[in-house]
């Protein structure tokens, strides 16, 4: 417990505090954000920092509003301190702070990959000393270095850090800080107060009129203490007695304002040119005070009158004198400091600094600076800034003349904000955009973007019809930019795998002719990867087969900054051949690349991806594992992860099959028909496994007759064994026809397996045990442990009919270890119920997998079973090294191992 010399009124104030402290005293660490009136947050600062003192090493950063718009800059200033821990990060993670700082060039890092460098310097630093990382005024933090502080305070663990934010009770803070626990703090109680006002005074003052002046500052510390600092007690007497008000909150400023005031001419100019700027660098402020004829000694002056101080950079004693100064200053006053402050940043080759005091300094348009500004913004981008890529480009569409480059700068400020999910920044900024007078490119690009803001706000409205609106852009960018068309063609498709049979404004068909005759154009990767969705599209299934096998290896071959962003394509080109391996191995390279480039977005859309896919061809367990990282990459960006869920996983796994229709018909309303699509189909696969044959036909049926891509036909073998067991064999036999047929066309072993499966069916008793075994020695060979164990169970089904009790046995029970291994326990039921039936005793499933294991114990278990390091696996999972350490140690106690060897040893089991 912290004693608080009464700058803490509520005990459970306190308590917070004071456990934050001590958690991070004791090796685990933790954060909070606080937020209140100005002052009052950074009275809990002072408070934590003079606490912690004792064992605690202290870290300061203070947000500034002059550096808002410039990309990482608080990121920057926290890592010079910690620049000696460097060494302990990846290469990777020092390239990322070292670019995000621009110190270095390379590809242009995700914040999130910068977030992870900062972790592990903390925890490098921690290592040697607990650390009290203290941020001040964080609503003043540019917006990349506040979501980098933000991701770090959510993954902070284990390491013996504590950080502590203090910000103005504003909602946008909140939200950005998205996961951090927050405390409100409101003023002190009038006792705390008032002896806080008493005790920060050289002399006693008059109880009465300290109870007044503890009232009306509203119990604000940091208000009282300045107070008491800045006037006598006999001066505060009279205050809390007379009339006059009492300078707090707004007054305050004002207080500060008229003390300004009160200075020379000289100290004046001098202090609105410090408040103007963004460094603190005092070289940087004296050549800019050179250029107004300020004398060398008006910066002491400003210090003797008590509103700066001077270390190695300019500090003021208080964010509301810099704020008295700047807003107190004449707009004149103000654009003449900038122009100094351009004209030094010139001077000293700062060229983003430069534009951004030239903008501050300019009224109306100007060209020439906007197109400083362009360049500014582009550099921001270089660094991964792409919020403040946003902010600049709409400064410098503000000062563009209308027309077509003041339209492309809005769009391409829209692009940014939608890039870090401002989607209504994005929406705002298209409003202002003249369409009928933007060029084709413009236009293009406008649809783009509003398509992507339909997908991110779930609008059915854009979804529905965003295929058709896709291919529109296309159309724009046609005969002017392939490039973009070609990806607009990308993007169309995987629209049309969003909305499914619910698509609007085109035909499935007029589709795959836009984008056969986008693979016509140029050359490169992109042209493969059409041509092959065009075929998907298009062209029988045979015929089809080369070009979509050529586009999914087009995509192995990728670069992993390119291949991470094809999720969707992936997996349905991988769907399209029925490849299980392929397509899981490549989600897996794209999912380790978007890990590695701390695309945390992008990881989002492939752990989707593959969570869907592993419940056609692979395992629940697998499905349930990626979306349990779906979950966990959202806590990592600081989104609600409780209502992440994937309906047909739902059905899977016990959900009520209301509850599941529901889902379906949710997402159905919002425009997602390939969820609503995969939630029914599973429905009508739950039906199958606890043998409601005839609901199952009922369920299945609709989905064959409306087919769609490649979705449809992974539906056919479910769809054939429902037909056979509620007396339709008949409807059956043409998808078993085309099962067969696929399964010649695409050599793959899971199509094989269950063609055959199908053709067991639906044989004569004479001929389908040889198809059951050819299913299940296909099956054995591939990754579809679900597929595998379901033909083992209608083979021991097949030979309970044919009395063969014993043989029946032994396929149920290989079924039953297949289906507990696989996850897939809603087979569990039937399957046991035959093996009752054939007199068979279920073999007690003795599991030597990790049921005890949580979804990310088991994650790093299997990461660290490989051969990951403890710093590789954090890198993997967006979390420091000693959470790694600290996670596998639990496991190893769990599981009862003591090595690493034995953990591969068990899931090496586990896996079957």
């Amino acid at each position: 417990m912290i004693t608080t010399g009464g700058l803490f009124g509520r005990d459970d104030e306190r308590r917070r505090l004071g456990l934050l402290l001590g958690n991070a005293r004791n090796g685990r660490g933790g954060s909070l954000l606080i937020t209140g009136e100005p002052g009052i947050g950074k009275t809990a600062l002072l408070e934590a920092s003079a606490a912690g003192a004792a064992g605690l090493s202290l870290l300061r950063l203070d947000g500034f509003e002059s550096e808002m718009t410039l990309p990482f800059a608080a990121i920057q200033r926290l890592t010079i301190p910690l620049s000696e821990h460097l060494p302990a990060l990846s290469d990777r993670q020092q390239q990322a702070i070292e670019v995000a700082s621009g110190v270095a060039d390379g590809p242009p890092p995700d914040r999130f990959l910068v977030g992870l460098g900062v972790l592990g310097l903390l925890a490098a630093a921690a290592a040697e000393t607990p650390v009290l990382c203290a941020v001040d005024d964080a609503h003043l933090l540019d917006q990349e270095s506040l979501e980098v502080m933000a991701f770090v305070a959510r993954r902070i663990a284990v390491e013996p850090v504590a950080m502590l934010f203090a910000a103005r009770d504003e909602e946008t803070v909140a939200a950005r800080m998205g996961g951090v626990p927050e405390l409100a703090l409101g003023g002190l109680d009038q006792e705390s107060a008032t002896a806080l006002l008493s005790r920060s005074l050289a002399a006693p003052i008059d109880p009465a009129s300290a109870a007044a002046i503890a009232r009306a500052t509203g119990g604000n510390p940091l208000a009282l203490i300045d107070l008491a600092e800045g006037l006598s007690a006999q001066e505060l007497g009279g205050l809390g007695l007379g009339n006059d008000p009492i300078p707090v909150g707004r007054r305050l400023e004002a207080h500060y304002a008229r003390r300004v005031r009160e200075t020379d001419d000289e100290v004046q100019q001098w202090v609105l040119l410090a408040a103007a700027d963004t460094t603190g660098n005092i070289d940087f402020i004296t050549s800019a005070a050179r250029a107004m004829g300020l004398g060398e000694d008006v910066l002491d002056q400003a210090e003797a009158a008590g509103l700066v101080e001077l270390r190695e950079t300019v500090r003021f004693r208080h964010p509301l004198v810099r704020s008295a100064v700047y807003n107190a200053a004449s707009g004149a006053d103000r654009r003449r400091a900038h122009r100094a402050l351009a004209g030094a940043a010139d001077q000293h080759g700062m060229v983003e600094l430069e534009a951004w005091h030239s903008a501050k300094a300019t009224l109306g348009t100007d060209a020439h600076v906007a197109d400083r500004l362009e360049h500014a913004a582009d550099l921001a981008a270089r660094r991964g800034g792409f919020a403040s890529r946003a902010s600049i480009l709409t400064r410098a569409a503000e000062l563009t003349p209308p027309g077509r480059v003041k339209d492309s700068r809005l769009v391409g400020a829209a692009e940014a904000a939608l890039a870090v999910g401002a989607a209504q920044i994005a929406h705002e900024l298209l409003e202002r955009v003249d369409a009928d007078s933007a060029d084709r490119v413009d236009r293009g690009r406008m649809i783009v973007v509003r398509c992507a803001l339909g997908m991110f706000t779930a609008d059915p409205a854009v979804l529905l019809p965003a295929a058709a609106e896709l291919a529109r852009a296309a159309d724009e960018f046609h005969g002017l930019d392939t490039e973009r068309e070609q990806r607009a063609l990308l993007r169309a498709f995987e629209s049309c795998a969003v909305a499914d049979r619910l698509m609007r404004g085109v035909s499935q068909d007029a589709l795959g002719l836009r984008i056969e005759a986008a693979s016509q154009l140029g050359g490169g990767p992109d042209t493969i990867i059409l041509a092959g969705l065009g075929s998907l599209i298009l062209r029988p299934y045979a015929e089809a087969v080369p070009h979509a096998r050529a586009a999914f290896d087009a995509i192995v071959k990728l670069p992993n900054r390119e291949m991470m962003h094809m999720g969707s394509v992936i997996a349905a080109l991988g769907t399209f051949l029925w490849d299980d391996a392929g397509r899981r191995s490549a989600l897996a390279r794209a999912s380790a690349a978007a890990r590695e480039a701390g695309a945390l977005q992008a990881l989002d859309a492939l752990m989707w991806a593959t969570s869907l896919s592993e419940l056609n061809g692979g395992t629940v367990r697998r499905a349930e594992e990626a979306i349990e990282q779906v979950r966990e990459v959202r806590r990592a960006m600081g989104y609600d992860a409780e209502n992440v869920i994937n309906a047909a996983l739902m059905a899977w796994t016990g959900s009520p099959r209301h509850v599941v229709l529901a889902v379906a018909d949710g997402a159905n309303a919002v425009g997602f028909g390939g969820v609503g699509a995969s939630a029914i189909a599973a429905v009508g696969l739950r039906d199958l496994a606890e043998g409601r044959y005839r609901d199952a036909y009922d369920c299945l049926k609709p989905l064959i007759q409306d087919p769609f891509l490649q979705v449809t036909p992974l539906q056919y073998p479910d769809f054939v064994e429902a037909a056979v067991r509620s007396g339709r064999a008949h409807e059956a036999e043409p998808y078993v026809d085309l099962l067969m047929e696929r399964a010649a066309a695409n050599d793959s072993l899971w199509c094989r397996g269950v063609a055959e499966r199908a053709r067991a069916l639906t044989s004569e008793d004479s001929v389908a045990e040889s198809h059951f075994v050819a299913a299940v020695q296909a099956l054995g060979r591939t990754g579809a442990q679900i597929d595998l164990a379901r033909a083992h169970l209608l083979y021991g089904e097949w030979l309970r009919r044919m009395r063969r009790r014993r043989e029946a046995g032994e396929q149920l029970q290989v079924a039953l270890q297949h289906f507990d291994h696989s996850g897939a326990q809603m087979f569990v039921p039937r399957t046991r119920a035959e093996l009752e039936a054939v007199g068979a005793k279920p073999v007690a499933h003795t599991d030597s997998g990790t049921p005890d294991l949580t979804a990310q114990e088991s994650t790093i278990a299997r990461l660290a079973a490989v051969g990951h390091t403890n710093p590789e696996i954090a890198a993997n999972l967006f979390i420091s090294a000693n959470t790694v350490d600290y996670h596998l140690r639990k496991v190893f106690q769990k599981l009862g191992i003591s090595s690493r060897r034995q953990l591969a040893d068990r899931l090496d089991a586990a896996d079957g």
